[in-house]
């Protein structure tokens, strides 16, 4: 067939399509009263398809499409695919929003929203994480690499008006996806973007180094892991916890074994699969994309947050494994004083009680986004990024940089020291040691929030209500003379000892606010002086501090090294602040209590297993805690924005 012949054909069948799906009047999907223009304009300029698209398989994947109406000229295709709903379901309705920003719907794309395999009205069975399968041959072996090619392939072929150019993108769980969709990916793919993108549950959403992150894993798999089989249109209930208090709900759940008997009963799948998986095995690890990220012939934007205390080692490890994987390839990372998909679901101005001065998210959608799918789908003016453009917390300005972690880091090791002091001196005494008593039945709380819902705004809270506990230690710096700017990964070095056979260690940097600021002519008091900013934080379940693999019990009163990163950062300590570190061994209900006593699986844990410890910091000549950072000299050669580029 003539390539004229297949042209009239194709446009054949979306005009057939467009008469027998034209939408109706009414029946959108509800818009909020500030998407309501967004939402007409989308209605007025676009026309819906919806198509059961087969896989090698013959598994068919529900795809809605949304094509312009003017077909004057050629659009490229731009897909999401997701396991949380391709919604709203009918031809004759329409989203509130098709793209990532409403300058995408402006300038014309065709928007494929898809559900993947066994989601809502996709056939097949759903699978958590599918593993990719890298040696995969013949038609019954299919990953999500595999179906988003065969999508491709299936678009290229029966939709007409395509520029021949495709990308994706996604936040979250939708940028797992995204991420799968560049390995090896489809010619056509020629752009992709994971933000935020679930890499390996062991160490983002459902774990930190081993500890099992509780209130975001219950309340997601409540819901979302309620098997549904056959095609369903509509979400489960959500779980209803019977109170606003998160701490008490879960502190009166008990032992982690309860979970199935008061309420999952056995129906959640992957809540089994948790289960029976406490340890990094062939499981967990056949999940965790980075390995498999090569291949990569597209240009990808990876996107996070700074702030983001659900997924923010998936935007880094994807980054370091698509660098490493694919040393040619266009790779570039944006990282932005966000919480998780922050840089579209707020204006990136503030979180918390911190505050990042102009509407960053905006500039970023216009200046960095949008022009990064056009230049690379429609060929449009070269956006000009660099290859790391990330925003520095504390000063409150964009860096465009040549590599991320920068050139020219120099290491500086803060050590625990007597008296609660952060000391730059590596301790000389030959005994040295701060203990503190770990009652599970009394965890430290994550945040000062009462809520039952993720309380995103922890990230950057205020951490006195911690430090005056007895059972968190603080070590505190001094009254800095100069602004101290730490860029890259965070190690943490303890040396510890417990009088139980097990214990988790949590571990936070800490910006602590100046009293007073000059103001006038004269020192008045700043009106959050003393507060101690959250920068980063993260936890370590010390039966894996060896292997993850192969857990093993502490000895007590044996001295033990726990070493760990708590992930990148870019931040600025201002001159007049102070560097604090924080050190506890609950952090509830973010993550689960260590019953400290050791047993070989604390998912099955009973409650008579939860005991009192004292556990101990050491900082002697011999084993001196501390922690690395990797500071940025003022003068390393790289430009230094106030904004991002134009």
């Amino acid at each position: 067939m003539s390539l004229n012949r297949l042209h009239c054909t194709a446009a054949l069948l979306w005009l057939a399509g467009a008469l027998i799906l034209a939408p109706a009047p009414g029946h959108a999907a509800p818009a909020t009263p500030k998407e309501a223009p967004r939402a007409a304009y989308i209605r007025a300029n676009y026309t819906k398809y919806e198509y059961s698209v087969p896989m090698r398989d013959g598994i068919k994947l529900f795809t809605a499409v949304y094509a312009p109406n003017d077909r004057s000229r050629r659009y490229p295709i731009l897909m999401l695919r997701t396991p949380y709903r391709a919604r709203p379901y009918g031809a004759d309705r329409y989203p509130p929003k098709l793209g990532p920003s409403a300058a995408f719907e402006k300038a014309g794309y065709i928007f494929v929203l898809q559900d993947v395999r066994g989601q809502f009205m996709s056939g097949g069975t759903f699978v958590d994480l599918r593993p990719h399968l890298p040696g995969k041959r013949g038609k019954e072996q299919v990953d999500e690499s595999s179906d988003a090619h065969d999508t491709i392939s299936w678009l290229l072929k029966h939709m007409p008006g395509h520029n021949g150019r495709v990308g994706a993108w996604g936040i979250s769980y939708p940028g797992f996806y995204a991420s799968h969709a560049a390995i090896n990916g489809h010619p056509a793919l020629r752009a992709v973007s994971p933000q935020a993108p679930v890499t390996d549950w062991f160490f983002d959403d459902v774990h930190r180094h081993g500890a099992f992150v509780l209130n975001l894993s219950f309340s997601f798999l409540a819901t979302f892991g309620q098997p549904r089989p056959g095609l369903h249109a509509d979400w489960p209930e959500r779980f209803n916890f019977g109170t606003p208090d998160g701490y008490q709900f879960f502190l009166d759940l008990g032992p982690l074994s309860n979970v199935n008997r008061r309420h999952f009963k056995g129906k959640i799948p992957f809540w089994d699969a948790i289960v029976e998986h406490p340890n990094y095995d062939r499981f967990w690890r056949s999940r965790n994309v980075a390995p498999h990220l090569r291949g990569v012939k597209a240009a990808v934007l990876v996107v996070g947050g700074w702030y983001d205390m659900e997924d923010l080692y998936g935007s880094l490890a994807t980054y370091r494994a698509l660098e490493k994987q694919n040393p040619r390839a266009d790779i570039r990372l944006v990282m932005g004083p966000w919480a998780h998909g922050g840089w579209h679901r707020s204006d990136g101005s503030r979180l918390g009680q911190a505050r990042f001065g102009p509407k960053n998210s905006e500039h970023y959608q216009q200046k960095v986004e949008f022009p990064f799918f056009e230049h690379h789908l429609r060929g449009g003016k070269a956006p000009g990024l660099p290859e790391a453009m990330v925003f520095e917390t504390g000063a409150n300005r964009w860096r465009n940089l040549q590599r991320w972690p920068p050139r020219g880091l120099k290491r500086r090791r803060l050590y625990m020291a007597a008296g609660g002091a952060l000391s730059d001196a590596a301790p000389t005494t030959p005994d040295g040691a701060d203990a503190y008593i770990s009652d599970p039945r009394k965890p430290v709380p994550y945040t000062m929030s009462v809520s039952t819902r993720w309380a995103k705004e922890h990230a950057t809270e205020d951490q006195r209500f911690a430090a005056w506990r007895p059972d968190v230690l603080v070590y505190r710096g001094p009254v800095l003379k100069q602004d101290l700017t730490v860029a890259g990964p965070v190690r943490v070095n303890l040396y510890v000892s417990t009088d139980r056979t097990a214990a988790d260690f949590v571990v936070k940097v800490v910006d602590v606010q100046p009293g007073r600021v000059a103001g006038q002519g004269r020192k008045s008091i700043n009106p959050i002086g003393g507060q101690q900013r959250l920068v980063r934080a993260e936890a370590f379940r010390g039966r894996f501090r060896n292997s993850y693999q192969k857990p093993e019990p502490f000895v007590p009163g044996k001295v033990a090294r726990v070493s760990y990163d708590l992930h990148d950062m870019l931040h600025t300590f201002k001159r007049g602040h102070r560097v604090m570190v924080q050190v506890q061994s609950s952090w509830f209900p973010l993550i689960d209590r260590n019953p400290q006593k050791y047993v070989p699986n604390i998912f099955k844990a009973e409650a008579a297993d939860y005991v009192k410890a004292t556990h101990r910091v050491h900082r002697s000549k011999v084993f001196p805690s501390h922690v690395v950072l990797g500071v940025m000299n003022a003068r390393v050669p790289e430009r230094r924005d106030a904004r991002m580029p134009e």
